[in-house]
């Protein structure tokens, strides 16, 4: 009788490179899945939250067309008396383009940015002495102050309200300060020049910390009643988040205001020609 011998059999394989290969899997998957909802979060944050701002910003826009359209009795009915949330002025930075006119509403609050520039309360009405300082989103809500960083000195910010046009230009660079000769070359940067004095170091364009809230001070890094009003000039502050994105830090622009023209009720197609610069 022949014994037949059983041939050996393979070991197992190892589990280890399976296991190995099922956590790199699951790993990956995870990793798509929080990119994509990243990319839906950002989506959300700069698209979703443009398209609902873009519409408070229409309704705010067709509120004030409105105020304004409306016959005024007299001098007084035309004087600003900003509504917390309401619009009450008109925001253009021709440099910007012609797509930019924002209404700007009277508050900082959540709701009054959401839906465009926001006026910071108790700060100075537009053509008054002291600051008067606007915030506005630089990422999402139509991002109004996205592109303050392409601003240059010079540049007019013009201020459109019932009864006047006012017209701002951003002060010079503290690069440009030393040696500033350019009102004499340029007709756009008439009265346009470094403020000494108090206004010392107070320049176009600043990055500043979050809670550096003296920028927006009737003079600007100067404590609220140090300097007695009719010494003070009559500014413009725009402030925004820096970078793109965070809220880190904060983006200021500093104007000054050199010219105003009355709006003509018989005229109301006259503007002021700064709005054709760009």
């Amino acid at each position: 009788m022949t014994t037949t011998r059983a041939s050996p059999q393979a070991p197992p394989p190892e589990p280890g490179p399976r296991r190995s290969r099922s956590v790199l899997r699951g790993l990956g998957e995870l990793l798509i899945t929080l990119g994509l909802i990243v990319l839906l979060f950002v989506f959300y944050e700069i698209q979703v939250t443009s398209w609902f701002s873009a519409r408070e910003q229409e309704a705010a826009t067709a509120e004030l067309r409105q105020r304004w359209d409306r016959p005024s009795g007299d001098e007084g009915e035309q004087r600003l008396d900003p509504i917390p949330g309401s619009g009450f002025a008109r925001l253009h930075v021709p440099a910007l383009g012609p797509d930019f006119p924002f209404t700007v509403l009277e508050g900082t609050g959540r709701e009054s940015l959401a839906a465009g520039p926001g006026h910071y309360a108790g700060t100075a009405l537009p053509g008054q002495r002291g600051n008067f300082a606007v915030a506005g989103h630089r990422s999402g809500r139509m991002a109004p102050f996205g592109e303050l960083d392409g601003l240059s000195s010079c540049d007019a910010l013009v201020v459109e309200t019932r009864a006047e046009w006012f017209v701002y230009r951003v002060l010079p660079m503290s690069e440009e300060a030393e040696g500033w000769n350019r009102g004499e070359q340029d007709p756009d940067c008439s009265g346009v020049a470094p403020i000494g004095g108090p206004y010392q170091g107070v320049h176009g364009r600043t990055v500043v910390g979050p809670a550096r809230r003296e920028v927006i001070n009737p003079v600007p890094g100067r404590p609220p009643g140090t300097v007695p009003e009719e010494w003070r000039s009559r500014l413009i502050t725009l402030t925004t988040c820096h970078p793109k994105y965070s809220a880190e830090k904060r983006m200021i622009v500093h104007g000054v205001l050199t010219k105003r023209y009355p709006k003509v009720a018989e005229r109301p197609e006259l503007r002021p020609p700064e709005l054709e610069e760009g």
